[in-house]
This record gives structure tokens, C-alpha cells and sequence, in this order.
């Protein structure tokens, strides 16, 4: 049974920094990419970054780039993304997912089979 459990979520001021986890089970984790989206009340999921199995394609959502960084331990089964210099539109429930590059690659989100439960994170301002 594949699982994946987020963590890291909270509420923190504008300016400040948060660690999301995604941790993986029951998956080849080492052979897929994984994503990081977020979907903020009101708004459509987006991608927020994608990392693939090697580390070596990354991808960043404009909105995030220069202040997010994504990275993964295969050893630990696990995608880590490094949030700073937060700010309140970033306030959303975040989500990772697991499955093939090319479903990334070609924005075929809605076929990806292996989503986490979300985790939320809040921005004060």
C-alpha cells in the first residue's frame, strides 16, 4: 500500500521559513518524480515544484522561485521543501504526489496516481 504523509505545516509570520517533508512508503520512491502542489480557499491546485528521481530536473512555479528550494533524500524516501521568505499568498494546504516524469512533465496532474493527505500552511502578515 503506497503512502505518503506530509509534515512540517504551521503558521508562521511573513518573512519566516517552514520545512515541508513528504515521506514515502510502499512505492519505489528512488524510480519516481515528486511534486509539491499547493491550493489555496478559493483557488485551483498548482504546482508549486517538481523534483525528478535523480535530483537533476527541477522545476519551480514563477511565483516561488528564488525563495523555495526542493530536495530529496532516496535513502529516507523522502522530498523535503525549503520555504523562506514567506509571504501571506503563500498561505495554502500543501500537497506532494508521486508518479512517472512524463505525467509532470506534460501537466497530467489529474492521472497522478499517489497523493499525500496535505499539510497546511498559514502566513501572517
Amino acid at each position: 500500500q503506497v503512502q505518503l504523509v506530509e509534515s512540517g505545516g504551521g503558521l508562521v509570520q511573513a518573512g519566516g521559513s517552514l520545512r515541508l517533508s513528504c515521506a514515502a512508503s510502499g512505492v519505489a520512491f528512488n524510480l519516481y518524480t515528486v511534486g509539491w502542489f499547493r491550493q489555496a480557499p478559493g483557488k485551483e491546485r498548482e504546482l508549486v515544484s517538481h523534483i525528478n528521481w535523480s535530483g537533476a530536473r527541477i522545476t519551480y512555479a514563477e511565483s516561488v522561485k528564488g525563495r523555495f528550494t526542493i530536495f530529496r533524500d532516496n535513502a529516507k524516501k523522502t522530498v523535503y521543501l525549503q520555504m523562506n521568505s514567506l509571504k501571506p499568498e503563500d498561505t495554502a494546504v500543501y500537497s506532494c504526489a508521486v508518479d512517472a516524469g512524463p505525467k509532470f512533465e506534460s501537466r497530467s496532474f489529474a492521472e497522478l496516481r499517489y497523493w499525500g493527505q496535505g499539510t497546511q500552511v498559514t502566513v501572517s502578515s
